[in-house]
């Protein structure tokens, strides 16, 4: 989003800030009074993968039903786009009632993961409706994000993936695998219930669209954070990166969608 405003201004007048150690990364617009702000919490509730550098983690554990610790930063804004989606595709998440700083002493349980996801949207839910200023603040959540990751879909070997794809899905209607409709359908639910208790959070829906873009990840192109082996460079399907998006690219498209929704709020 700050690619698509920040071309326009001049250096001095643009700044930007990590903040929270790197939690949160706010750009500023000084002649517009202006700020884009980014926050690091990708299953929206408390987790072990909270840290901004250090979050690649064998186990995904959870406080389903703390969320203050980041949404205390959300509540003043203007605008919030809300997403949570890929962090949560795994059989099972662990949950923990008590302290990730006393963990020893907590209680867990391993759920499955459309439950989990289901009462984390309802912990948001719960502090969207008490904690955001609904006659100041528009809301949006942002629909899953398609992978490429088995090339089976598009009618090559199971074993490859987005590596070398150089045109999009022309099969009209085309869904992945990747893209979980029971995930999409809570989602539905929960912005559904919000809307029962007159508080407005619309989707803007970019799975589809994005489902036919096979070519648009990163592929090999991106920063490896451990050194490849020999194995691994002779085969680049085995560390192409098919969930991500290459910029610009993609997810321009979705900003356009999310600023036509903007200015198109009522």
């Amino acid at each position: 989003m700050v690619c698509l405003v920040e071309s326009v201004i001049q250096p001095k007048f643009k700044s930007l800030h990590y903040t929270h150690n790197s939690s949160l990364i706010k750009f500023k617009s000084k002649e517009y009074n202006a700020t884009i702000e980014f926050y690091w919490s990708p299953l929206l509730v408390e987790s072990n993968s909270d840290d901004p550098l250090m979050h690649r983690l064998p186990d995904r554990i959870v406080r389903i039903q703390e969320i203050e610790k980041h949404a205390r930063y959300w509540t003043d804004a203007d605008i919030i786009v809300f997403n949570t989606y890929l962090w949560w595709k795994r059989t099972y998440m662990t949950m923990i009632w008590g302290s990730f700083e006393d963990a020893e002493h907590g209680i867990y349980k391993e759920v499955p993961m459309l439950r989990s996801y289901e009462m984390a949207l309802k912990t948001w839910s719960d502090w969207v409706e008490i904690h955001v200023n609904h006659t100041k603040t528009k809301m949006f959540f942002i629909g899953m994000s398609p992978t490429h990751q088995t090339a089976d879909e598009w009618g090559k070997r199971r074993e490859e993936n987005c590596y070398s794809e150089t045109w999009p899905i022309m099969k009209q209607d085309y869904w992945g695998r990747g893209s979980n409709k029971n995930m999409m359908g809570i989602v539905g639910d929960a912005l559904a219930k919000l809307r029962d208790r007159g508080v407005d959070v619309k989707l803007i829906n970019i799975t589809q669209l994005s489902e036919y873009r096979k070519e648009a990840h990163p592929s090999i192109y991106r920063k490896q954070w451990d050194a490849l082996t020999e194995e691994q460079l002779r085969n680049p399907s085995s560390y192409s990166d098919c969930n991500h998006w290459c910029l610009p690219g993609v997810p321009d498209v979705w900003n356009e969608l999310l600023y036509a929704h903007i200015f198109g709020y009522s």
